[in-house]
């Protein structure tokens, strides 16, 4: 049975991790534990958003005696176009494979991105902002900004997907 190690315990990210993992693997044992990402609680790049999930697979990879790590991080980036919300996902296996794997991206509106620059986390901001809370364990600042039409569940899924696949074609063709 496939032993997979999750870097967190948000449960938007578990119950992504998990999903995806079972829809290719059927049972599968999980353990989460709440590790480090060694980056900023505010990523804000997209270097920094993939140092930060990569961290965390590795972290969780070493704590356990999983065969795969899965860190999955959330932060922001900016380009001419603004600044966006930017997911990333790692998976890390025993034979040293390092995989990663980058979600959808979206402006953030003015009022957040101010927020951002004044040193402020994403999560609070969007609590504040959408007048809810703890949005980063449910729907996210993208659910929120899509209308709830793509969650950060879903988003992560994608992410995890693409983690999934890419290990599997590394074992099949490698």
């Amino acid at each position: 049975m496939l032993k997979v190690a999750i870097g967190t315990q948000n449960p938007a990210k578990v119950h992504a991790i998990q999903k995806a993992f079972q829809e290719q693997y059927g049972e599968v044992l999980f353990q989460c534990l709440k590790t480090d990402s060694n980056v900023s609680e505010q990523p804000l790049s997209d270097q920094e958003t993939i140092e930060g999930a990569l961290n965390r697979a590795k972290n969780v990879l070493k704590a356990t005696e999983s065969d795969v790590g899965i860190g999955l991080e959330g932060g922001v980036s900016e380009s001419l176009y603004g600044m966006f919300v930017c997911n990333w996902g790692a998976l890390v296996d025993r034979d040293g494979n390092e995989i990663i794997g980058g979600g959808a991206r979206i402006p953030l509106p003015n009022e957040i991105i101010r927020g951002l620059k004044a040193g402020k986390e994403l999560g609070p901001l969007m609590d504040e902002y959408a007048k809810r809370t703890e949005i980063r364990k449910k729907e996210g600042a993208i659910g929120v900004l899509t209308n709830d039409l793509v969650t950060r569940k879903e988003m992560f899924r994608h992410v995890v997907g693409l983690l999934i696949g890419q290990w599997q074609y590394k074992q099949n063709n490698l």
